[in-house]
């Protein structure tokens, strides 16, 4: 359920997110969008959208799969396959949904630039 004190009962006028015919990268960034224009910082709504692989790992703290345990009660996860870079003009960061159906592979350099690739080796570094 969704509420708005800007909106109130006119909610409904933000519906459908999505539309039928949209290829599924359309659909994601809609998605991503009402979450980032409702308030989400842009790295919280990409961890609810594809979250990582939290359930049944022993080795994620208690907090990180609480909060992926929270938000799938909330919405479905994009189950990709999805290998996603993003950033807000400060910060940026990449996903991958947690099948690891598409592969990435990244290298931070020593001048710190981040290079992120379907493969090793596709840049000389």
């Amino acid at each position: 359920s969704v509420d708005s004190e800007l909106f109130g009962n006119d909610i409904s006028k933000l519906w459908p997110i999505s539309y039928e015919g949209q290829s599924d990268t359309a659909c994601f960034d809609n998605a991503l969008e009402f979450l980032t224009q409702g308030g989400y910082s842009l790295a919280h709504a990409m961890m609810m959208l594809i979250p990582e692989a939290w359930a049944g790992n022993k080795l994620m703290d208690q907090d990180r799969k609480a909060f992926y345990e929270y938000h799938a009660a909330l919405m479905e996860p994009w189950d990709g396959p999805a290998a996603v870079a993003f950033t807000d003009g400060r910060q940026i960061g990449a996903t991958l949904d947690r099948n690891g159906l598409r592969p990435a592979r990244y290298i931070v350099t020593d001048d710190d630039r981040v290079i992120m690739a379907s493969e090793a080796g596709v840049l000389p570094v």
